[in-house]
């Protein structure tokens, strides 16, 4: 007042007027001026001046109406005339100042009355339109103009703010939202002052909760101000979160500034309970009150608050905020949750909620988030509902969460436990049931994790007996509100208690029994496979259907009846008979192969799990089914209703449509979980299906039913289409993880075997044909699933030929085969589409995750071979980009993406990795599947293409590098390895079992004796044996092997070029493993033809050097040791190799011989090293002799006018000899210069070629033949039978075979020549015993004991037994065969006699052994006590040193560096240690003659000591007899029954 008085007394002065205060005593009687009169009265005079709301009417009254000439009203309005020839705001505030001087009121006030009397004006002109926040376009420019005169003033202290805040306050329901803001944004006055000042805290919380609804509902409508509109919200939002929420130390102490963060508070709360109310009527157009709507949940944006000092502030706000949703109307109780919670879901949850879930969870870590959870159920009533659709959203839309929300349930039941406090264990069951709604992929089903918290002995329950009483006390108080699912699981599944509490589980079994009832649940009904999780009812018929398939899958990946089939058949019969097995055995037309289902009802009828009379009614009824068989069966696939997947369409195209912000995690992850639920519906999928190990795919023929191919279509669509969509916007490293969630949800364990067969039949069999989106998104879908691989089960995959335990990376890699054309093209187009995707994500932990690596070698294979330009040098891409954004363009140049990825320096640092380095060996087994006639190459291109690349590619690159280090032998090893590993892997026995192996080996076997049918014209005879089932490999690669060995030879001079092939099949044969396996065998024969058709394949003189630098003599041992260590055992003729790997021997070793200076004598001095080392080598140039003779001859006379050599001179006379011999020519046969074994060979070849011609013939001759060639030919002619049961032939059969034998047997016989010897051949002479056992095979050697036992019928018996060594070989022969038949190495005797033959059964394995054992028992009693006069020799050796070995194959206790398998054996290795040098065996005259010692001493150990597990009626008749003897001569001391002390 007193400022206002020196003001009016300076302008009564100026005008000579009284002052203010005389005029008012000039009007009423004079009283007396006190200081308390004179206070008061300035007061009322300046409440008469604020409170005067027209100032021109004021001003009129005082100064009359002169006063009209300056209307402030009128300066300040933009529409007066007057306004606008106003110069400049300087006038106005004259103006202002003149008049406030006349009034005597201060320049600030007037100017605060004026300007809030004009924001009045321009503010009521909306009045009319309704209830409004915004400005129309024409007021925002009077406004604009208002604004700077007020800046002006306000610049220029003719503005009193507080008075300015109190005037629009006094016209506030006038007041339009966006004035305000506009004079907090001009900074003419700033929100937090403007809403201090006002008077009443409750009217200011009203209209600022009706003004920004009105503003919420303002931006969601299409309009120009929505920009405007939505700015106003974000800057009211974030001044009522800084004021709300800050600090209180950061609060001024003024108690009036006090009241902003309760207005804040307030206002804050205000609109999220409007929300919430929204949501809650499910926006309702009854409720009248303004909704904030979807907008007002942006304001829970991380980065609306941004620009706050600490980020404390917003984490306070969104926190209280949390709170409040949580503890908003707690009107549900836990009965109510327990009952509804599955309604609560986040498929099922308002969109809203589930984002405003999720904005407040950005600034909140999942820690933080379960602690204040924890806090809020500690310390408030909540509202049920909201809390588990909170659960819902956590654990979907943050994956890391989900194990922390396991740690804090069972942290809850500990807590709960510890304290028996219901609080904590009813939160626990109902956020384990809430999360385990959202699926397996999110969280345990609720089956498991009670199992496993309830289950086992170390449970929280299992402690105390209070506590077991705690758990069924809570269970029990759950039953009258339990859904029936969660009642079956503790049925089911019920807690682990003591044998003495057993009574607590079954009151509380019957009480929850009693409530099913009571809901017309039965529990016997149950599916074995239900769905315990899910709240829908399925009818029993339906989930028998499904038990079924289910029960069916688990049988088809184990081979076993499954757990829960054989539960049922117990424990829940009725359902199991009633439902089950007629779901199971439903009428069908049946296959002739066994199906699945097939076998599964038959392992079910083994195990008497199908009652007979059902079985019978089954059978009868498929057998009725298949007497009606409609000609053209119609198939019925179950289809989904169009409304599932319709609904499923449309979730997947809004998921598209949100695309253009790939990032926000909270709308993909609401999508996903969507689109996941309508997925479940559209397919029946369950959420708690059964995890198989594997996955069962056929790449044959993969089949998918309608239903399923439509919907899979539609989610590998909508990927391919929502990437594109995605990468339009923002490139991969910044699309977010929505490709990852939507992967993860076509793994599902029920939708992934869907997923890849849909992928199977796209990429392996229509590749060619997808459009460039489709080879987009699907190469981008296998880099997720790659890198999701090692959660993935493991896939089998079928017919037999292909892999099994295959990951999902090398699943994935099978899809595409580089074989053809259209392949490669395919391929390559895919694998630039996969690395440029792969390249533009994030990076992760490992760059093999990322990269799949046989993509990367396909990628390299491909581009190396179709793209001149990768072959030449070229400067790496280091700033250009991948080529990703270009494959996402409608029109693709896919030969310049290809280039530009490999140009690119980023795709040459990835090969830094050597994992992903396409090295030598990698580029061979990709080569070799090529099939030449549908190549993308020409035959000359493709030359060209292997010399570049193998010569000048990876010849020079070092091994580490993959390549050969310039090794041209390695070069040549490494493919020949390349080409075998190719073979066995195309083979239908890649499976390696052995049924798989012995059909491919029997197939095989019997090709054998067709070569024989050819005799002795064509020599077309082994084909059939290379046929092996095998897809043979590129044959070009072949010729480059050639090119390099020729190479390396000239390289060589001294060392065959050769000599390594030996060594790598040697190290294949070893890896191989012993043959204690018939799958092993097999496989070593399979490997075995393999390797003669690799050396077929190469020139026949590489198996051949020259020594000393010319070729005065020439070496081939490597070969020879070869054929005499392996090759040998694939023979079946007999002792002779096939017929083409002798004549490429032959033909090499001419063509070698023939560049020496002496031919004949190089063939010779040959030759007669084989006839030492490799003999077999000399008969099967008997057997083949009539093919092989042209060949060779006409070889010879192209270089030498000189007969043939004298080594095969001698061959050619041998050949001579024996035929003289069959046809009774008169004419002596001509002297003998070759071995007996020899001229044996090539007489037991002419009887077999006479056999095969004639049918029979006599051996009249035989006795003119000199007893060795009669003992040899006796060898030739066992193996001969031996391989008639190997590889039976009908022109020679084991009958025809027997009557060869029989007929030497009985020259034997007659000319009393020891022949017993010859099935212990190993045990003879270092002469005969040598050449013997390198011309039998090993397993003819096995077999042995099948053709003595054969044979024995057609020999005089009593004589037989009358022979010293009879009894111990026969005993001998009797163990093996017994050995052999537990092997079962007897299946290899076939039956092939005649059905009206009758000796058919005797050679049946069983039979033979049968009649052996009985003659045994027969003989042994008439066995003369000669063959029991060195038995205390065996006492004798019974001393501790001496080993007793079976696994030397004869079971003789020989010395521990012998093994009859390993050939010839030194003098030494002929005594048994540790007895003195007595020599077993001598060779003379009658070296077929054994000693008795030595047979005694070997034969009665074995059978003594082990002989009650091999026959015990054998073992007592030999102990009865020597008895016997014993009691004849008491002189004979034979201790029998003392037990050998070396056992």
């Amino acid at each position: 007042m007193a400022a206002s008085q020196s003001v009016c007394s300076s302008s009564g002065s100026r005008a000579h007027r009284k002052s203010w205060s005389e005029l008012l005593a000039g009007r009423v009687k004079r009283q007396t001026i006190t200081p308390e009169r004179e206070r008061k009265l300035k007061e009322a005079a300046a409440h008469l001046l604020r409170s005067r709301q027209n100032l021109d009417a004021l001003l009129l009254e005082v100064e009359g109406p002169s006063c009209k000439k300056l209307c402030l009203s009128n300066l300040i309005d933009c529409d007066n005339p007057e306004a606008s020839t106003n110069p400049s705001n300087s006038f106005i505030g004259s103006a202002l100042q003149d008049q406030a001087s006349r009034l005597g009121v201060p320049v600030g006030i007037l100017s605060a009355r004026v300007a809030a009397s004009r924001i009045r004006e321009i503010c009521e002109a909306t009045a009319a339109s309704g209830l409004t926040v915004l400005l129309t376009s024409e007021q925002r420019k009077k406004l604009s103009s208002l604004v700077e005169i007020v800046q002006y003033l306000r610049a220029n202290s003719m503005l009193c703010w507080r008075s300015f805040c109190q005037e629009l306050w006094k016209v506030q329901n006038a007041l339009v939202l966006e004035a305000i803001w506009h004079l907090h944004e001009q900074n003419v006055l700033s929100l937090q002052e403007l809403l201090e000042r006002h008077p009443d805290m409750q009217a200011l919380v009203a209209w600022l909760c009706r003004s920004l609804g009105l503003l919420c509902e303002q931006v969601e409508l299409p309009s120009p101000s929505t920009d405007v509109a939505r700015t106003m919200l974000t800057d009211f939002v974030r001044m009522f979160v800084l004021r709300g929420f800050q600090e209180k130390s950061d609060l001024r102490r003024d108690t009036e500034l006090e009241r902003l963060p309760q207005v804040s508070t307030a206002v804050l709360q205000s609109l999220l309970h409007t929300t919430l109310e929204a949501l809650a009527a499910g926006e309702k157009e009854a409720s009248r009150a303004p909704r904030p709507g979807p907008c007002w949940l942006s304001v829970f944006s991380g980065h609306t608050y941004c620009s706050t000092a600490t980020p404390e502030t917003p984490t306070r706000f969104f926190t209280y905020t949390l709170t409040q949703i949580l503890t908003y109307h707690p009107v549900l109780r836990v009965s109510d949750a327990i009952q509804r919670q599955a309604e609560w879901s986040f498929a099922r949850t308002s969109p809203l909620l589930t984002s405003l879930y999720y904005g407040l969870f950005t600034m909140l870590s999942p820690q933080e988030l379960l602690g204040h959870l924890q806090e809020v159920l500690d310390m408030h009533e909540v509202n049920w509902q909201y809390v588990l659709s909170c659960v819902s959203t956590l654990v979907i839309c943050l994956p890391e969460a989900q194990q922390l929300v396991r740690d804090w349930v069972a942290h809850m039941v500990a807590r709960a436990f510890e304290s028996f406090d219901l609080e904590s264990l009813v939160p626990a069951f109902l956020i384990v049931r809430q999360a385990a709604l959202e699926g397996p992929t999110v969280f345990p089903p609720y089956v498991d994790w009670f199992k496993t918290t309830f289950g086992s002995a170390r449970s929280p329950h299992a402690r105390s007996k209070k506590a077991v009483v705690f758990l069924f006390t809570f269970l029990s108080d759950l039953v009258p509100f339990e859904p029936p699912q969660y009642l079956k699981v503790h049925i089911l599944h019920p807690p682990l208690v003591p044998e003495r509490l057993r009574a607590l589980l079954t009151d509380y079994v019957s009480l929850a029994r009693t409530r099913l009832a009571d809901l017309k649940v039965s529990i016997e009904d149950m599916g074995l496979y239900e769905d315990l999780s899910s709240a829908s009812s399925t009818q029993p018929s339906s989930q028998a259907l499904q038990d079924v398939e289910r029960a069916l899958e688990v049988f088809a990946h184990t081979g076993k009846i499954p757990a829960a089939v054989m539960e049922a058949s117990i424990f829940r019969r009725p359902y199991y008979l009633s439902h089950f097995l007629p779901a199971l055995l439903a009428p069908r037309v049946l296959s002739k192969n066994p199906d699945p289902r097939m076998a599964f009802i038959e392992s079910l009828k083994r195990a008497e799990k199908i009652p007979l009379s059902m079985y019978s009614d089954y059978r009868q009824a498929c057998s009725t089914v298949e007497e009606k068989k409609p000609e053209a069966p119609v198939e019925t696939e179950p289809s989904c209703a169009e409304g599932t997947l319709g609904a499923l369409e449309a979730r997947l195209g809004a998921l598209r449509a949100a695309m253009a912000e790939p990032m926000r995690h909270d709308v993909v992850s609401a999508h996903i979980a969507i689109i996941s639920d309508r997925l479940h519906a559209a397919l029946g999928l369950r959420k708690d299906s059964v995890v198989t190990p594997k996955i069962q795919l056929d790449l044959l023929t993969p089949k998918l039913a309608q239903t399923e191919q439509e919907v899979v279509d539609m989610l590998l669509t909508g990927f391919c289409q929502s990437l594109l969509a995605a990468s339009s916007f923002v490139p991969p490293q910044r699309q977010g993880p929505w490709a990852v969630l939507f992967v993860k949800l076509l793994c599902g364990h029920e939708l992934l075997p869907l997923v890849l067969t849909r992928l199977c039949q796209l990429l392996l069999y229509q590749g060619h044909c997808l459009s460039a989106v489709h080879v987009v998104g699907l190469a981008a879908l296998t880099i997720h699933l790659a890198e999701l691989g090692p959660e993935l089960p493991h896939i089998d995959l079928s017919p037999p030929a292909s892999a099994q335990d295959l990951s999902m990376a090398a699943f994935l890699d099978s899809l595409l085969p580089c074989r053809t054309r259209a392949a490669l093209l395919f391929c390559v187009r895919f694998c630039t589409a996969a690395i440029s995707y792969a390249l533009c994500r994030p990076p992760s932990a490992t760059v093999l995750s990322r990269f799949p690596s046989g993509l990367m070698k396909k990628f390299q294979f491909v581009v190396l071979r179709l793209f001149l330009e990768a072959r030449e040098p070229h400067c790496l891409d280091v700033i250009g980009d991948l080529p990703w954004r270009s494959l996402c363009l409608p029109s693709t140049d896919w030969t310049r993406a290809t280039l530009c990825l490999w140009r690119h320096q980023a795709f040459w640092e990835l090969l830094r990795e050597k994992e992903l380095q396409l090295t030598y060996r990698d580029w061979l087994q990709l080569e070799l599947g090529i099939l030449p006639e549908e190549d993308a190459l020409s035959d000359p291109e493709r030359r060209d293409f292997h010399q570049w690349i193998i010569h000048q590619h990876y010849l020079p690159k070092s091994i580490a590098a993959g390549g050969c280090g310039g090794d041209l032998e390695m070069a040549c090893s490494i493919l020949t390895e390349a080409v075998m590993d190719f073979c066995q892997r195309s083979a239908p026995t890649h499976q390696r079992t052995a049924e798989n192996i012995m059909v491919a080996a029997f197939k095989l076997r019997d090709c054998g004796p067709h070569t024989w049918r050819h005799l002795p014209g064509s020599c077309d005879l082994e084909k059939s044996d290379l046929v092996l089932g095998i897809r043979m490999p590129n044959q070009d690669i072949l010729s480059r092997l050639k090119e390099m060995l020729v190479e390396l030879a000239l390289e060589r001079v001294h060392k065959a070029p050769g000599d390594f092939l030996f060594g790598i099949f040697h190290r294949r044969l070893q890896a191989l493993g012993d043959l204690s396996t018939v799958t092993v065998h097999l496989l070593r024969q399979q490997e075995l033809l393999l390797q003669k058709w690799i050396l077929l394949g190469l020139p026949p003189t590489l198996l051949f050097t020259g020594l000393q630098g010319h070729l005065a003599t020439i070496d081939c041992g490597q070969f020879l040791e070869y054929v005499c260590s392996e090759m040998r055992n694939i023979c079946y003729h007999g002792g002779a190799l096939t017929h083409d790997i002798t004549a490429h021997f032959f033909r090499g070793l001419l063509s070698t011989c023939l560049h020496g200076q002496d031919p004949s004598f190089l063939v010779d001095l040959t030759l007669s090293t084989c006839q030492t080392k490799c003999p077999v080598i000399l008969t099967s140039a008997l057997l083949w002799w009539p093919c092989l003779e042209p060949v060779l001859l006409c070889q010879w006379r192209r270089h030498m006018k000189s007969p043939l050599p004298q080594g095969l001179q001698q061959l050619v006379e041998a050949r001579d000899l024996a035929g003289r011999f069959l046809s009774l020519d008169p004419a002596p046969p001509a002297p003998r210069t070759s071995p007996a074994w020899v001229c044996a060979a090539a007489l037991y070849f002419a009887i077999q070629q006479v056999l095969r011609g004639q049918g029979k013939m006599e051996l009249e001759r035989l006795s003119c033949l000199q007893e060795e060639v009669l003992l040899s030919l006796l060898f030739f002619s066992v193996c001969g039978l031996l391989s008639a049961h190997l590889a039976p032939d009908e022109a020679l059969t084991p009958l025809k075979v027997q009557d060869i034998c029989a007929e030497v047997l009985g020259c034997l016989e007659r000319r009393n020549v020891p022949w017993l010897g010859l099935f212990q051949w190993t045990e003879m002479g270092p002469v005969p015993g040598q050449v013997l056992n390198q011309l039998a095979s090993d397993q003819h050697i096995r077999l042995l004991p099948l053709a003595f036992f054969s044979l024995l019928p057609r020999l005089e018996q009593d004589t037989l037994i009358e022979k010293d060594a009879f009894l111990q070989v026969a005993v001998h022969m009797y163990l093996k065969l017994i050995q052999l038949f537990v092997a079962g190495e007897t299946s290899a005797l076939l039956t092939t006699t005649a059905p009206s033959q009758p000796d058919q059964a005797s050679d049946h394995p069983l039979g033979l052994l049968t009649k052996a054992r009985l003659f045994l028992l027969w003989a042994i009693p008439r066995c003369p006590e000669r063959s029991f006069l060195n038995m205390p020799e065996v006492t004798s050796l019974c001393v501790p040193d001496l080993q007793f070995r079976p696994q030397l194959g004869w079971g003789w206790g020989l010395s521990p560096h012998h093994s009859p398998a390993l050939g010839p054996l030194d003098q030494s290795a002929w005594y048994l240690s540790p007895v003195p040098q007595v020599p077993l065996v001598h060779w003379d005259r009658s070296a077929w003659v054994l000693s008795p010692g030595c047979m005694t001493e070997g034969i009665f150990l074995q059978l003594l000591s082990t002989g009650k597990d091999l026959d015990p009626e054998i073992r007592a008749a030999l102990l009865s007899r020597t008895q016997q003897l014993v009691s004849l001569d008491p002189g004979l001391d034979l201790d029998l029954y003392q037990e050998p002390q070396i056992f």
